[in-house]
């Protein structure tokens, strides 16, 4: 039965370029599990977006002496160029500066004012006399009052993970030129949040044992710790204006605002695609299924404020009465790639940047070790001596190095086509292990779907080790003096284990099974087309990340690889890396 699967990843701040934590943690597992289930022929709609407003925008506009929109247009800009050459496969990619998005973050502002989930209050918020204007959050540092870190910010200690208001700060001062701010009264709007909260813990509570663990408990504490109003605007001018008269120098602010996008930007590519309401198969059918791939920072937005705004919210553009909006289905939040136990930070230059590392290295070969050291259940550390470990190993020396003597044998020594199987047929040795990678489906197809992504690429692994086994025990090119029928059933069997091995290595590793699939004789795309597009809102351009499914043509099921298919001459799928070298690159891509 085809099922309706919306996969929504963080927005990333426009502050500075993506490094390797994003991708591990936030970016490549999400389009390995929806390439998985567009192979299975659900109808996958995949969306994020730049986020170009709030502070870290900013600040870093500030510190530059250029406009935040200068800012963010020329990091959405890498956003796109990182995601195009890792294959990210995004039906949209847009950003937060749409009027598309302005109008469904205040529409959703609206609906939850006239609901009764907002209220107003008067409170004390730090001003920067120095500066002449209230502070934002991210402008204002200090001790966190749990942990004692001294960098936490002024919306959340980025050590513990606490969510917290300026005024919780031991010792704040101003980011900017380290002055103690003073505090002056403002009226600014809340969302409700302990009107909410018996409706998130029975949310929380309801059907989710296919969370996991982490995210359960730390949202459900998170809940029962007490939930209390949280404010949902700000004295800043960069960003959505409300809604309102007389609040024209006051914004919505991000935190409330930038997980909209995973509407807005359904709504944004329904437009696009020619069918307004085509969002609505994801967002008001109960069947629907929404997944969001996070980092564990981001838990408690979207375990427990997002749920919140989408049920203060309701309906919104529905009429019918019994439905609404759908809460998440699952929050698959990884843990955090380190460098040697340090977190990375964009803010604090401690990073290998996306772009940089793509520039050096293969995207296939990154692909495959971020998902081998995915930080699933646990942080875990990247090292230069495991990416070349792993690449030489594990990718080159066992599923490229298969690919590459097999097929290649069988060009060359069997006039470039799929031989047939000899007289005898095949004995138990062909069956077990052409079952056994047909079996691969259902138990790799399990893994991924129940986004145990690091598993299943373990799995593919596990098979093609048994492949390499079995070819080397049925050795064909010994056999082909003797017996070349008998050598011919040993190609034909690795080659349909190998035509198989492509389709469950193809979520992993798009790049490189598409070359595969064409050195096995095929033509068209296992995937489909990714591009961008440029689009015009009163004359301010909106360049995004587009893919077009239309034209592919894998599907997630064992197929067969005809007898006399002509084959093409193979090229080595992987390079292997010279360690010294490789080191000595990932070490400068480091800055050490």
């Amino acid at each position: 039965m085809t099922e309706n699967i919306l996969v929504c990843t963080a927005w990333p701040y426009a502050n500075g370029p993506l490094h390797i934590g994003h991708l591990a943690g936030a970016y490549l597992p999400p389009d390995i599990f929806a390439r998985y289930q567009r192979l299975k022929g659900n109808k996958v709609l995949m969306v994020s977006g730049a986020d170009s407003h709030g502070t870290p925008i900013t600040l870093r506009a500030d510190a530059e002496h250029i406009s935040p929109r200068e800012l963010f247009e020329r990091f959405h800009l890498s956003f796109l160029e990182t995601f195009q050459t890792l294959g990210i496969t995004y039906d949209l990619f847009t950003h937060t500066d749409t009027e598309n998005h302005q109008r469904v973050a205040q529409d959703i502002f609206t609906a939850c004012l006239n609901n009764g989930y907002l209220f107003k209050k008067t409170v004390a918020q730090f001003y920067s006399v120095s500066e002449g204007r209230f502070l934002p959050d991210r402008y204002i540092e200090g001790k966190c009052p749990h942990c004692g870190y001294e960098g936490a910010r002024g919306d959340q200690c980025d050590n513990c993970g606490k969510l917290l208001e300026p005024t919780d700060l031991v010792n704040p001062r101003s980011k900017n030129d380290g002055s103690t701010p003073t505090l002056r009264e403002t009226e600014h709007f809340y969302l409700d949040l302990a009107k909410l909260s018996e409706r998130i813990l029975i949310y929380l509570n309801d059907k989710k044992e296919h969370w996991r663990t982490n995210v359960t408990n730390f949202s459900r504490n998170y809940v029962k710790e007490g939930l209390v109003g949280r404010p949902i605007t700000r004295d800043i001018e960069w960003g959505i204006p409300l809604p309102l008269e007389g609040y024209e120098h006051k914004r919505i602010y991000v935190w409330f605002e930038a997980v909209i996008g995973y509407l807005s930007a359904s709504i944004e590519w329904a437009k696009i695609v020619g069918e307004p309401d085509k969002w609505k198969d994801w967002w008001y059918q109960p069947q629907a299924k929404t997944y969001y791939f996070i980092g564990k920072d981001n838990i408690p937005f979207h375990t427990v404020i997002w749920p919140a705004e989408l049920i203060a919210t309701g309906r919104l553009y529905e009429t019918d009465p019994t439905k609404s909006l759908n809460l998440p289905y699952d929050v698959p939040a990884n843990e955090y790639l380190n460098i040697a136990g340090e977190k990375l930070s964009t803010s604090r230059n401690l990073a290998i940047w996306a772009n940089d590392l793509l520039s050096h290295f293969d995207p296939d070969t990154v692909r495959f070790y971020f998902t081998a050291i995915a930080p699933e259940g646990r942080d875990t550390d990247f090292t230069a001596e495991d990416f070349v470990r792993r690449n030489n190993d594990e990718l080159v020396a066992n599923w490229g190095n298969l690919v590459n003597r097999l097929v290649g044998f069988a060009y060359k020594r069997y006039e470039g086509k799929v031989p047939p199987i000899g007289a005898a047929g095949l004995d138990e040795a062909d069956r077990k292990i052409m079952a056994e990678v047909e079996a691969g489906f259902k138990t790799v197809g399990d893994l991924l779907n129940a986004v145990k992504l690091k598993s299943a690429q373990e799995e593919v692994l596990r098979l093609t080790r048994a492949t390499n086994v079995y070819l080397s025990e049925k050795a064909p090119w010994k056999t082909i003096k003797e017996d070349p029928a008998v050598a011919g059933t040993a190609v034909y069997v690795t080659l349909q284990v190998i035509n198989n091995l492509k389709i469950l290595f193809a979520p992993f590793l798009p790049h490189t099974c598409q070359k595969l699939h064409e050195y096995l004789g095929y033509d068209g795309q296992l995937f489909g087309r990714q591009y961008t597009e440029t689009f015009s809102e009163n004359e301010q351009p909106h360049v995004a990340l587009r893919y077009d499914a239309s034209q592919a043509t894998a599907l997630w099921q064992p197929s067969e690889l005809p007898v006399g298919q002509v084959l093409r001459e193979p090229l080595p799928l992987f390079k292997k890396l010279e360690p010294a070298v490789a080191e000595q690159e990932l070490m400068t891509l480091l800055g050490k």
